[in-house]
């Protein structure tokens, strides 16, 4: 049970058999989907699909969030250790490609022990801990040697921006040394025969009018990390969705010139391994459907 948590940055200190905090998350984890994922990057989706498991909650409010009905609102039914624990290995009977665990940070007090208990019933899934990106440096240690593969976002460098959008002024302070934690844990990516094997993930959903600040994470990445300490996806799937209205600088799709610039920029710098998007992924057919499970 999370007793004045301080799991995140915000670290609200809410006891949370008691009351919610910042995230809203309640004590004992709210999943709220599960599912056989195809859409996440090659690597981690091969055959039928990443065992993704959906957490409620989080410590961020993204204007233009694709998952609020769950980040936002907390959906779902409780999970103990050992329900999670079973669950994972369900996704492995299943045909999972890994366990990918969605936003899990308000729930590692369960997460953990779950994975350790799991792995102890003989799951052999690669986990992925696929996040936000805000994050303590302090939590990620608590996961070293339980995860294979970290998938953080890498949202902004300013703090403007992080602030506008995501209500979190301070996201680049924590975001950035969380990415190097992940990478110092997990090495340089491995793969065998397109499958991500161990290795960082960096994310980066490129904004309309935004693609300067791309430019400038790109560069802080190539300068920490150098060409091959972290694989890349630049995601061209901007999708108008949620409270982007409100904003309507970003209230619309990405250029392909805007994308295209993000694009040559980390070329140039080298990185050996990059994802792109089609224009195609900016579409709402490839957001979950969280009204079933």
């Amino acid at each position: 049970m999370a007793r004045n948590c301080t799991l995140c940055p915000r670290k609200c200190g809410a006891d949370r058999g008691a009351r919610v905090g910042f995230c809203r998350a309640p004590s004992l984890p709210r999943v709220a989907k599960v599912m056989l994922h195809p859409w996440e990057e090659p690597c981690l989706c091969d055959g039928k699909g990443a065992g993704a498991v959906f957490f409620s909650g989080c410590a961020l409010r993204c204007v233009f969030c694709q998952n609020h009905e769950i980040s936002q609102q907390i959906r779902g039914r409780e999970m103990t250790k050992e329900a999670l624990a079973g669950l994972f290995c369900d996704l492995e009977e299943q045909g999972a490609s890994c366990l990918d665990l969605v936003s899990p940070t308000p729930y590692l007090e369960t997460v953990i022990p779950a994975i350790q208990q799991a792995r102890e019933s003989g799951m052999r899934l690669r986990v992925v801990y696929n996040t936000g990106g805000y994050e303590t440096v302090e939590s990620l240690k608590r996961l070293e040697g339980l995860v294979d593969v970290y998938l953080p976002d890498i949202k902004y460098k300013g703090a403007a921006l992080s602030k506008r959008y995501s209500g979190a002024a301070d996201y680049y302070r924590f975001a950035f040394p969380a990415l190097k934690e992940m990478a110092r844990q997990t090495g340089s990516p491995r793969f065998s025969d397109g499958r991500l094997l161990s290795g960082t993930l960096a994310r980066h959903l490129i904004l309309p009018g935004l693609w300067r600040d791309s430019v400038d994470i790109l560069r802080d990445l190539s300068e920490a990390f150098g060409t091959d300490g972290i694989a890349l996806s630049l995601m061209r799937q901007f999708t108008p969705c949620y409270q982007t209205s409100r904003f309507p600088e970003i209230d619309r799709k990405l250029t392909s010139l805007e994308y295209d610039k993000v694009v040559a920029f980390a070329e140039e710098a080298g990185f050996q391994w990059v994802y792109t998007q089609a224009k195609e992924s900016a579409s709402s057919s490839f957001i979950p459907d969280f009204g079933e499970n």
